[in-house]
Formats: structure tokens, C-alpha cells, sequence
């Protein structure tokens, strides 16, 4: 009884710790109540029913889970006091069809709502249910683990590019499959225990070597087999193609944010020019609330945001660049960051937002260099590579590059919002050669424009200003606070925002956001241009490092400790397989061959396989010396019968290999309860062990 107990507990244990794989997916705090009341239940209820037929027992954990998980997730009532009522079992039915879909396109961690936390629930009861039933039904040592181990498995596939690492649950679920073995072993507690520590040791040398497999670093993902469902906007009109609307009339409120500083919302990022419009090339997912990092890496201002839509219309959801978090609202996101609700709400959403506002120094900013090339220019820009190319011929690297246009744009034209709107290719030249007056949509679009004939990747930007504080300590942000700017992309900066729109005059120049970075590039362009023409090109500097990159030390460290768990792993696993390979060939053959085979076996357990010249006589002296009288029996039986073997040939019976086989296993058992735990370890352990497979 002690040990069916001890085992459906160590199953209860199991199917709990399978569901601790899901911490890639879902918050702890959300996951383990869940994980522990799908695995103890079911177990509980196995138990009950252990008496009746199997069919009955299914059918048990049929009705109690659709209870559990209507009670626990759904929060329903149920009928009559047993079933739960069709629409609690027809929404169970619809979030198990759905979930799986919405799992893996969303970005990770999932949010804790019932309709996905019911395949958890799910898939920690089968384990619990199908471990309990086969631990009471069935003899095997460690096939009541399997549900557990297949689960962790579908665990881990599905939070492959979730945070965080699920190695230690691995480690304690392995942990848990030994200690499934020794308490249904039919050995005694003392054997049993023996096996711990090589069990622990294996354990720890996977946990170790695991991350440096091919399989961990580039791990499959199941999102390739699943398409993501598309995310619909409210209108398909560009926040772009609206600046100069939204300036015509200013005064429409857009939306309110409580903001620890006030910042430029930023609202939508446009990255394709075909010579006549910027759009976005952007897929966005899904998010519970996370939103993917930037390629910056660097120091940060976080900026706490509380946001209150009023009359902005789109789909588009501004926030301070670059959030790392959104919750209130259900959101997708791209992999510039930008946020999209989901259709169907209504102006007064409030939502908050947790963004990371980059601060890098000034030296890594006049060091950057772009990444990688811009896209494809539309036809017939001529016109402005001309002109980019006679505004920055005293830069000397793509920062003063994009410095020089800035200030170019700043200095020698005029804001204006009664001017005309579009950023097509003529708009374009007529605002740069003619008029040089417009609105933030012609600026930020002729400065990416300009950058892109100069090789440097940038894309358009579409927000707003910070507002006007209010009373309440809001900033209230209306349409004429619309802004449009560049950015450009830089290794190890990432996308760096640039300002060419000149500030604004009037009531509402006091809200423009002029940061230190535009006036440090601005004392930058004055003196390039004040500098003398013919400025030397210094030679390339060769890269640095990237910022968290791994040093070479670093890496040839890893790189052993790789080889050196690589190796242990490896020997572990030969002490343990080895000898029972050895012990299986050893009972095959002709029956002669099956006494000798097991002859060798006894001498391999009284460790006097590397004695070969000793005759059956002298072995069989030697373990009664070493064990004692009650050895006597069976081994002398047993030298009998291998010098009958020996001298006989294949007269030997067909009975005679399971007799000698049975006299060898009682001669093994006698030999390991009278050596110590510790030394039969060391023995199991010695490299003898690996070097006697040459003898068969």
C-alpha cells in the first residue's frame, strides 16, 4: 500500500511539474494554481476508482474535469448540482478548438484568460489521469511518467520563443521519473537509494550540456505550420495622408495621456516609398501584453503612460517610444513596436503603457554607422540625390550625413500648415525647389527621401506632440498636435528619431519636445559647414565589438564546460547502458554459450573479470570468503554446471542456461547486499566497468 501511495504521489508531483513547462507561455502566478489543481484531482480520482473497470474511470474524469475546469476557469455553476450547463460546456468546447491557433500567434506570455489556460488544464489532467491509471494497472517502473514527459515536451515546444528558460523544471522532472523507478522497484530502499546519484548526476549533465545541443539553438518552433491570423484596421487611410486634415482643423481632441514625462506619441511607422505615398509594410501579432524589444541596447528613461482615446479614429494606438508593455486593451503589435487594437472598440478605451525612451551617449551617436542598405528608391530621384549629395560633401560619416540634412531642412525652410498637402515625388520637389514651405508630412518624408539617395535605411513616422497639461495633470492632445519625423537606422543605436521640421510658431510652439539631441546636431552642422571645404576622409575605422557580444575567453569557457558536461553526460550514460547491453548478449547464443555467458556475469559481479587464469574452484572459494555460506549453494551449482558446459559442448541441456541464469542472479543479488552503497557506486562507476565489455 506504502508504495502505491508513494507513487501516485511522485505522478501527482510529475503531472505538475509538466505543467511548470507552460512558464514560457503564461505568468507563474496565473499558471500554478492551475497546474496543481489539474494534477492532484485527477490523480485523487484514479485512486477512488481503482476498484472498477477501466471505461468507468474515464468516463469519472470525463465529468469531473469539464466540473473543474467550469468552476476554476469559467467560473460557472453547474446543473443540478453535477453537470455544468450547455453553455459553460459549449465555451470550454469553442476555447479548446480556438486556443491552440491563438497560442501560437500570439507573442509571449500569453494572457492568463480562461480560454487559453484551458489547454493547460487539459493537458496537466491526462498526464495526472493517464500516469495514476497506469501506475495502479500496470507493473512498469517508469511508464506512469511518460504522460508527464510527453507533456513538458508539447510545454516546451510551444513556449520555445517565450522568456525565460524551462531547464530546472526539466532538471526536477527528471528528478522525479528516478523517483518514480525506486519507489516502484522491487528492490530494497538501500539498492534503490544507490541509483539516486547517478540519476542526479545524469540529470545535471543534461541540464548543463542541453543548452549547447544544435536542437536548443535553433529549437523547432510550431508557429511555422500556423498562419497568423490578420489584424484589421478600422479605415485603411495613412496617418500620413491625414497630417494636413488634422492641421486644418486643431482643435479636435484626439487623446489624453498621463505620462511620468512627456514625450512624442508615437502612432505609426511607414517604411515603403513607391514614389507617391509612404505606407507600412508592417505583419503585426497579436500580445498579451509584451511587446518585442528593439535592437537598441543601451540606457533608458521609462515612461509610464495612462491613455484615454477620445476622437482619434484609426486602429492606431500612440505611445512613447519604444513600449515593452501594454495592458487595459487588446493589442497587436509589429516589430517597430507599434501598436494596433483590435476592431470594434469605442472612443474612451483607456489603456497603459510601459515604454523604454532611448538616451544613448553622444559619443556612440557620432560613432554609429547604418545598418545594413535602404530599400529600393522609386524611379527619377536624381533631383534629390543631388541635392543630399551637395548638402552633406563635408560629412565625413553617415551621422553628420543625416545631421547635415537635418539642419539643411531646419534652417532653410518654413513651417506652414496652410501648405499644400501629399509627399509624392513632385509635392516633394516642388516643396524642396520652390515654395520650401510646408507642413511635418513634407519635411519627415523629404528628409528619408534625401537619406535613402545617400544609402542610409530610413522610414517615416507618424504622432503626436506631448499636448497641453491640463489642470488634472494630463496631457491633452488635439489634432493640430500632429508631428511627422524621420529615423534612420544605426548599428548598436538602432532607429534614431531626427527633427527636420522647424518649430512652430505661436500658442503652441511652447508644446514642441526639442530634445538635447537636436540641438547637439545642430552645433554639429555649424561647424561642419563653418569648417574649411576640403576636409581629409579619414580611413574606415575597423568595427568594434558589438555591445553583449561574447569575448573570445568567454566563448573558448563555454565552449569546454560544453565538452567537459558533453563528456560526463556521455560516460554516465555508457556506465549505465553498457553493462546491461553486456548482461542481454551474455543470455543469447546456444545453451553452452548462455552457461558460459552466464558464468562471465558472476565473475564480472565478484570483480574477477580481470582474472581470467582462476578455475571454477578457485572463483567459487573466492566468494565464499568474500560473502559468506549462504553464497555456497549457488555458486557451486553453478561451477558445475559452466565445467559441464565446457567439457560437454552443446550436450548441454535445454534447461541448463535458465538454471545457470538463476543461480547468476542469486549470486548478483547475495553480491550487492553484501557490498556497501557507496562502494557498489565507485564500482559501477570504475572505467573496469566500460573495459570489461571486450570479454564477453
Amino acid at each position: 500500500m506504502a508504495e502505491v501511495v508513494g507513487a501516485l504521489v511522485v505522478v501527482a508531483a510529475m503531472a505538475a511539474v509538466a505543467g511548470l513547462g507552460f512558464l514560457r507561455v503564461f505568468e507563474p502566478r496565473a499558471l500554478a494554481p492551475v497546474a496543481g489543481v489539474a494534477a492532484v484531482v485527477p490523480v485523487l480520482l484514479a485512486a477512488l476508482c481503482r476498484r472498477g473497470p477501466l471505461w468507468r474511470s474515464l468516463a469519472a474524469h470525463l465529468v469531473v474535469w469539464l466540473l473543474t475546469v467550469s468552476a476554476t476557469l469559467f467560473h460557472a455553476t453547474a446543473v443540478a448540482g453535477f453537470l455544468p450547463s450547455p453553455a459553460t460546456a459549449s465555451a470550454v468546447a469553442e476555447a479548446l478548438l480556438n486556443s491552440w491557433r491563438t497560442l501560437l500567434t500570439t507573442i509571449l506570455p500569453a494572457p492568463a484568460e480562461p480560454a487559453l489556460l484551458v489547454v493547460v488544464h487539459l493537458l496537466v489532467w491526462l498526464a495526472g489521469a493517464a500516469g495514476a491509471e497506469l501506475a495502479l494497472r500496470s507493473r512498469s517502473r517508469v511508464l506512469p511518467a511518460l504522460p508527464a514527459v510527453v507533456v513538458f515536451a508539447v510545454a516546451v515546444a510551444v513556449g520555445v520563443n517565450g522568456p525565460g528558460s524551462v531547464m530546472s523544471v526539466a532538471g526536477v522532472l527528471l528528478g522525479l521519473v528516478a523517483a518514480l523507478a525506486v519507489v516502484r522497484g522491487d528492490r530494497s530502499l538501500p539498492r534503490s537509494l544507490a541509483a539516486v546519484p547517478v540519476a542526479a548526476a545524469l540529470g545535471l549533465a543534461g541540464v548543463l550540456v542541453a543548452p549547447s545541443l544544435p536542437v536548443a539553438r535553433e529549437p523547432y518552433d510550431p508557429r511555422t505550420l500556423v498562419d497568423e491570423p490578420p489584424v484589421t484596421r478600422f479605415d485603411g487611410v495613412s496617418p500620413l495622408d491625414r497630417v494636413s486634415a488634422w492641421l486644418q482643423v486643431p482643435t479636435t481632441p484626439m487623446f489624453t495621456v498621463r505620462a511620468s514625462h512627456p514625450a512624442n506619441w508615437r502612432l505609426a511607422v511607414l517604411d515603403r516609398y513607391d514614389g507617391v505615398r509612404w505606407t507600412s509594410s508592417s505583419r503585426y501579432r497579436m500580445t498579451g501584453g509584451p511587446v518585442p524589444p528593439g535592437p537598441y541596447r543601451g540606457e533608458y528613461v521609462t515612461v509610464e503612460q495612462t491613455v484615454t482615446l477620445d476622437g482619434l479614429p484609426g486602429g492606431w494606438l500612440p505611445a512613447a517610444d519604444r513600449p515593452v508593455s501594454v495592458s487595459g486593451i487588446g493589442v497587436a503589435v509589429d516589430e517597430s513596436g507599434t501598436l494596433l487594437s483590435a476592431p470594434g472598440g469605442s472612443p474612451g478605451r483607456t489603456y497603459r503603457v510601459t515604454s523604454h525612451v532611448p538616451v544613448p551617449s553622444a559619443e556612440r551617436r557620432r560613432d554609429a554607422t547604418p545598418v545594413g542598405a535602404p530599400p529600393a528608391l522609386p524611379p527619377k530621384v536624381g533631383v534629390f540625390r543631388s541635392l543630399a549629395e551637395r548638402v552633406t560633401r563635408n560629412a565625413r560619416s553617415p551621422y553628420e550625413q543625416a545631421s547635415l540634412l537635418e539642419h539643411y531642412l531646419r534652417t532653410r525652410h518654413k513651417y506652414d500648415v496652410t501648405s499644400p498637402p501629399g509627399h509624392s515625388l513632385a509635392v516633394l520637389e516642388y516643396f524642396l525647389r520652390t515654395t520650401h514651405r510646408g507642413t511635418s508630412e513634407q519635411f519627415a518624408a523629404s528628409f528619408a527621401l534625401l537619406a535613402r539617395t545617400l544609402g542610409l535605411p530610413s522610414r517615416v513616422v507618424v504622432g503626436f506632440r506631448p499636448g497641453t497639461p491640463g489642470a488634472d495633470g494630463a496631457y491633452h492632445v488635439a489634432s493640430g498636435d500632429v508631428l511627422a519625423w524621420p529615423e534612420i537606422e544605426f548599428r548598436g543605436l538602432g532607429w534614431t528619431a531626427f527633427d527636420p521640421t522647424p518649430e512652430r510658431s505661436g500658442a503652441r510652439a511652447g508644446q514642441d519636445v526639442v530634445s538635447t539631441q537636436v540641438k547637439e546636431r545642430e552645433r554639429l552642422a555649424e561647424r561642419i559647414q563653418a569648417a574649411p571645404t576640403s576636409r581629409p576622409t579619414p580611413p574606415p575605422k575597423p568595427r568594434a565589438r558589438e555591445d553583449g557580444a561574447r569575448p573570445s575567453w568567454a566563448s573558448g569557457l563555454v565552449v569546454g564546460a560544453g565538452v567537459v558536461a558533453a563528456a560526463v553526460l556521455v560516460y554516465g550514460l555508457a556506465v549505465v547502458t553498457v553493462p546491461l547491453l553486456r548482461r542481454r548478449r551474455r543470455r543469447r547464443g546456444d545453451p553452452a554459450e548462455r552457461v558460459r555467458g552466464a558464468w562471465r556475469q558472476v565473475r564480472e559481479d565478484l570483480g574477477l573479470a580481470g582474472e581470467p587464469a582462476l578455475t571454477a574452484s578457485e572463483v567459487a572459494a573466492r566468494a565464499l570468503d568474500r560473502v559468506g555460506p549462504e553464497i555456497s549453494p549457488h555458486i557451486g551449482a553453478l561451477a558445475e554446471l559452466v565445467n559441464h558446459a565446457e567439457f560437454a559442448g552443446r550436450d548441454v541441456g535445454p534447461g541448463t542456461p535458465e538454471t545457470a541464469w538463476r543461480h547468476a542472479d542469486a549470486v548478483s543479488a547475495l553480491v550487492r547486499r553484501g557490498t556497501p552503497p557507496l562502494r557498489r557506486l565507485g564500482r559501477r562507476l570504475h572505467p573496469r566497468v566500460l573495459g570489461a565489455c571486450r570479454a564477453r
